[in-house]
């Protein structure tokens, strides 16, 4: 959004182009392509088809913004169909399964728990390589971090990064998209040709999040902030292990942590960074910036409190069609 050209946005709607797609996300994400001191190349996420009768709706849009490449993508997993993600249409055996699977193809979420949610439930995907802008925000906020803060939240809140008149165009789309949703037209994500508004909404959604997580990641970038990188990471990694789970609630609004669970992570990070102190070969790489060293702190063997996920506004199309308090939510 703060750049002075905006994104090409390309509808992927043939086996063609969705190879070409593939093709790319995986070349312009290599890690020769990709430095540790950049930020990730793709920033994603999901639009739901919006059938009240059915308890889990399937994928209507997956949109890829592809950054080095400044090219937004949306899939278009209704006239491709389901199989889409998960058929192999690369040369060399690659699938949009594979760049969501994979932890070497780092990319940016806003909220892990649905996009992780509904591509597991439905599709089958187990998705790593995961920034997650939601916990960034709550891990860099001062204050209370007793909620989640939504996506417009976020965007108000660190509008700074952006011009009044980017906020109010980005706003004027949700808010048409959502009016049409209130009002009953629930076909709106399905309606071919892709709607112009539909198409503002999907890229908006994922352009706001590359401006967002460049602020919160400087604010993680200090040697000071080397627990919260380390803790956001590991949480992450547990919220997505955490929405595989039968039942899982992707819509709750109440943040990961509390002053007690912080406290204890802090006290075993100070025993870890003691310990490497002690024997400098064994010293905690920072896993910030070298994906490739996350798997050196197994988040499997942690003893994680029992977390409660709650949502604080509307991010998804769930939000609209959901009656829902929103009374005690952080933002939007």
């Amino acid at each position: 959004m703060s750049n002075p050209t905006k994104p090409d946005i390309i509808v992927v709607d043939s086996a063609s182009l969705l190879q070409s797609t593939i093709d790319a996300a995986i070349t312009e994400t290599e890690p020769q392509t990709q430095t540790q001191t950049s930020i990730p190349s793709l920033f994603i996420n999901t639009i739901q088809r919006i059938n009240l009768d059915q308890k889990h709706n399937p994928l209507s849009i997956l949109t890829l913004y592809l950054l080095p490449k400044k090219t937004i993508y949306l899939i278009d997993i209704s006239k491709l169909g389901t199989e889409s993600v998960s058929t192999v249409v690369t040369s060399d055996g690659k699938s949009l399964k594979h760049v969501l699977e994979s932890r070497d193809i780092l990319k940016v979420v806003f909220d892990a728990r649905r996009v992780s949610s509904v591509l597991f439930t439905l599709y089958g995907v187990s998705i790593d390589g995961i920034r997650d802008v939601q916990l960034m925000e709550l891990g860099t906020r001062p204050g209370s971090k007793k909620f989640l803060a939504g996506l417009e939240g976020c965007v108000l809140k660190d509008g700074r990064i952006f011009s009044e008149a980017e906020i109010q165009a980005w706003k004027g789309v949700r808010k048409g998209v959502y009016s049409a949703l209130r009002g009953g037209y629930v076909e709106i994500f399905d309606k071919r040709p892709m709607r112009q508004d539909v198409k503002e909404y999907c890229a908006g959604e994922v352009t706001v999040l590359v401006d967002l997580f460049k602020v919160y990641d400087a604010k993680l970038k200090p040697p000071g902030e080397a627990f919260w990188r380390n803790y956001i990471l590991d949480t992450t990694r547990e919220r997505v292990r955490r929405s595989r789970d039968l039942g899982f609630n992707a819509f709750d609004a109440r943040g990961p942590w509390d002053s007690e669970s912080i406290e204890e992570a802090i006290y075993r990070w100070n025993d870890d960074v003691m310990d490497s102190a002690m024997n400098p070969e064994e010293t905690d790489d920072d896993r910030w910036n070298n994906h490739i060293m996350e798997e050196a702190m197994n988040p499997e063997e942690e003893d994680y409190n029992d977390y409660r996920w709650v949502d604080d506004g509307p991010t998804s199309c769930r939000d609209i069609i959901n009656d829902r308090d929103y009374d005690d939510y952080y933002s939007d």
